[in-house]
């Protein structure tokens, strides 16, 4: 596996962070700040540098590239495998009728199934019910097929989220990066590092992803209630407090972040299903817990590995970075001491992440994680 990485920082030119070389047939990763990659001229720009790779686009709410965490800018990591393959597919959103469920079922049925190792996705983050587009990834993918990737993100403005591939970001847009070769070993984990507090509310009414009531009283309600003065700054303060989810009849529990509020209907939008007859609890955490996360992430997903870990993807929630604030990189830094210092390290804060639990294979959909993809040759 060979890799070139390069950042472009606001108001300057491209940075190339490693050696520049000449790659075949690149997957070139570009995560950068919503504003940049509006762009009309962005793709155009990324082709010249390369005219043979295959360029992925994705919105942010943060970047990382090596140990650094960046704002306002794009960084690149363009990607060689010498012993492997991959083939990339992408669909829009506007073309399923809001369906989130029926484009993950139509991108994986582009696939070719024999050889296939891995899927890495970059989604939408505004528009898209990431539990429901992971139900139809699913549907076409065999058993053993891992899927990672995330949601892109917008800061905290949540006003608009863009992805592409080998066209300028756009809007509702999903891409599916699938990886083939029996020469990859490629892990993955995630881990938060937030705690719940306060009593526990019965979901009573909830379609998808909207959360209309709790114990039978409006959610936006009683969840204003509970932020006080921050209530002022929904949707923005929410990302402090999510909500754990625990499905009924599951002994498992997933974060669900508040993505949006409608002050008219009274709910809440969340970036993924919250079914009726589930619990949730608020949480919170500190910046040590949250740098724990991320380490206990990294060594759960070295544990079973029989390679070091020449790539690194990362993707983070926006959460976390706010409560971090200037300590963010302590995060990014713990994940480097876990894997080791020989594997390139990419990749961005989002408003979701995409990962089965420790152990299992099946994907799930998180939030407030740090979510990892390890990958070696």
């Amino acid at each position: 596996m060979k890799t070139v990485q390069a950042i472009k920082e606001k108001g300057k030119e491209w940075y190339f962070t490693s050696e520049k070389i000449d790659l075949k047939n690149p997957l070139v990763l570009v995560f950068g700040n919503r504003f940049s990659l509006e762009s009309l001229t962005i793709y155009d720009e990324l082709k010249a540098m390369f005219p043979i790779g295959n360029i992925v686009f994705g919105s942010t709410s943060g970047e990382i590239l090596g140990e650094n965490v960046y704002d306002e800018s794009i960084t690149l990591t363009a990607i060689e495998f010498e012993k492997s393959q991959y083939h990339i597919h992408s669909k829009n959103i506007h073309d399923f009728e809001n369906n989130s469920e029926k484009l993950g079922e139509a991108l994986t049925d582009k696939f070719s199934k024999e050889g296939l190792k891995h899927l890495f996705i970059v989604s939408d983050g505004n528009l898209v019910n990431g539990s429901a587009l992971i139900q139809g990834l699913e549907k076409n993918c065999p058993d053993n097929i891992i899927i990672t990737g995330g949601l892109c993100g917008d800061d905290a403005r949540f006003e608009k989220t863009l992805a592409s591939y080998n066209s300028n970001p756009k809007s509702g847009e999903i891409v599916a990066v699938g990886l083939y070769g029996d020469h990859l070993e490629i892990t993955c984990a995630n881990y938060g590092g937030w705690s719940a507090f306060g009593p526990i509310r019965n979901i009573t009414k909830s379609r998808e992803n909207v959360l209309y009531e709790l114990d039978g009283k409006p959610a936006l309600d009683l969840y204003k209630k509970y932020l006080g003065d921050k209530s002022n700054e929904l949707p923005q303060a929410a990302l402090l407090y999510p909500l754990n989810l625990r499905v009924k009849g599951s002994n498992e529990t997933v974060v669900r972040t508040i993505l949006n509020i409608d002050e008219k209907e009274n709910t809440m939008i969340l970036a993924g299903d919250v079914p009726e007859g589930s619990t949730v609890q608020l949480m919170m955490s500190t910046v040590d817990d949250i740098a724990e996360g991320a380490s206990k992430a990294a060594m759960y997903a070295m544990r079973n590995r029989t390679k070091k870990p020449e790539l690194a993807l990362l993707v983070s929630c926006i959460g976390r970075k706010l409560v971090m604030n200037q300590r963010t990189e302590e995060e990014i830094e713990e994940v480097i001491e876990a894997i080791g210092g020989q594997a390139v390290i990419a990749g961005f804060y989002s408003y979701g992440e995409l990962s089965p639990f420790s152990n299992q294979i099946g994907c799930k959909l998180h939030n407030q994680t740090m979510t990892l993809t390890l990958i070696s040759e």
